[in-house]
């Protein structure tokens, strides 16, 4: 049930951090409101410190400063994010991405700029668990509901969900200091959800905890948007963003590059990361190779011959390999392999073209293709290596080229893809579409 009325509403905002002065960054709005309360005048000193930049020109971030020691984490980003919006935040390792969360959170003011926020946040950032260790959990649980501005009877109403979903109930009375990383994650990201957040804001919840865990917690979050909640997700796990988003905001060194619907914004940012590129090629002086045969391109491609890192489930997908032969009379056997995001070796194509198998191959340039139908694959990320044998006169191995192209298979949920009417997660390293019949 989405409206037009804005939940959040970021406007030109920067930030700037000095190195050499580093910011204490709380990890929830209850750390920084402890850490003040502990020390107030040596950290009024320190933010005071922090946050003078009158020697800095914040209007022009790209102008160089004499100050070396100044990083602009974000640059001049604008955006709107309407109630009920599931919104995912992308971009590469120092994009700005916990930054933003931080700001949106309240966890560290803008340098320049304004974020008007709409309704209760609730955040489980990067940083950590959003938990004062020397509390225990049961303490910890209340004193996040009270930074809320939630009543007590509200916390006592939502507690025994809190700690059934967390799992935590035997540990319910110890410091949270004494927990395993697992347990104040799960701790964390239960409070978090349960508390009923106008806004939720999760940064990199994937990355932690067992693969039940995740699945839980992508259930939850698809829960939360579905009751019409606004919610902001920061991953790397792009097959996570395009199942939970919408839509999806690409940041690039500090600024916005694309706002979005999330297959477009993931195919760019794909599409722009060099370790996943759908295209490579070498000169001739430093292709992969031997006097006998050398390596000249590998590309990804659709039956539409277009060049994609973003592949769609239901598609088919192309390995095309570009070589070259430098002496006759040899009889060649091009191949490719699968890697999936875990490592694993998900399959090996070996080309049997019947005009080609078994016979010599003149002096030149070859294309060979290999098509991996749709419906085929699971969904993430591939990397491909390749490999080019000869067979006769001898037996030898002309390259091997590991991670040379890497493509991310995306699903929708739209259409007839495998997993038909089920929204949930489907694991498995491949994902057929199998011919089904019911008799009774």
């Amino acid at each position: 049930m989405k409206s037009d009325e804005i939940a959040i509403a970021v406007k030109d905002v920067s930030k700037l951090y000095r190195i050499g002065r580093k910011e204490h960054a709380s990890d929830s709005l209850a750390g920084v409101f402890i850490e003040l309360l502990k020390s107030p005048v040596k950290n009024f000193r320190k933010y005071r410190s922090l946050y003078n930049f009158s020697d800095v020109d914040i209007e022009n971030p790209d102008k160089e400063n004499e100050d070396s020691d100044i990083i602009w984490a974000l640059k001049n980003v604008s955006f709107d994010v309407k109630r009920g919006e599931v919104v995912g935040i992308i971009g590469m390792n120092g994009a700005g991405k916990s930054t933003m969360l931080k700001l949106l959170s309240r966890i560290t003011p803008p340098t320049k700029g304004s974020i008007t926020i709409h309704g209760r946040v609730s955040s489980l950032l990067e940083v950590g668990t959003g938990f004062h260790q020397e509390l225990t959990g049961r303490e910890n649980v209340y004193m996040n509901g009270t930074v809320l501005g939630m009543r007590k009877h509200e916390v006592d109403s939502k507690f025994d969900q809190i700690v059934d979903f967390a799992g935590v109930e035997k540990f319910l009375d110890t410091p949270v200091k004494r927990y395993s990383s697992g347990m104040r994650v799960r701790l964390a990201f239960s409070v978090a959800a349960h508390l009923e957040p106008e806004i939720l804001i999760v940064d990199e919840v994937l990355a932690v905890g067992d693969a039940a865990f995740q699945k839980k917690c992508m259930d939850k979050m698809q829960d939360i948007g579905e009751k019409g909640h606004t919610i902001l997700f920061v991953s790397h796990n792009m097959r996570a963003v395009t199942r939970m988003c919408e839509r999806v905001i690409l940041l690039n060194n500090g600024r916005k590059f694309l706002d979005g619907s999330a297959h477009e914004v993931v195919s760019a940012y794909l599409k722009g990361d060099r370790q996943t590129t759908a295209n490579r090629s070498w000169p001739a002086d430093e292709a992969p190779g031997s006097d006998v045969a050398r390596l000249c391109a590998v590309r990804v491609r659709t039956e539409d011959g277009e060049n994609t890192d973003a592949i769609d489930i239901r598609k088919a997908v192309g390995i095309e390999i570009e070589y070259e032969v430098l002496k006759p009379g040899y009889v060649f056997m091009p191949s490719f392999a699968l890697v999936n995001e875990e490592g694993l070796n998900v399959c090996v194509a070996i080309d049997q073209d019947p005009d080609w198998r078994g016979k010599p191959r003149r002096p030149g340039r070859y294309v060979s293709t290999g098509w991996i139908p749709g419906n085929l694959l699971s969904e993430g990320l591939f990397s491909v290596n390749t490999t080019l044998w000869t067979l006769e006169p001898t037996r030898q191995m002309e390259y091997h080229q590991m991670d040379v192209v890497a493509f991310q298979v995306i699903d929708t949920l739209e259409g007839d893809s495998a997993r038909g009417d089920w929204i949930g997660d489907l694991p498995g390293i491949i994902r057929p579409k199998l011919k089904w019949t019911t008799s009774n």
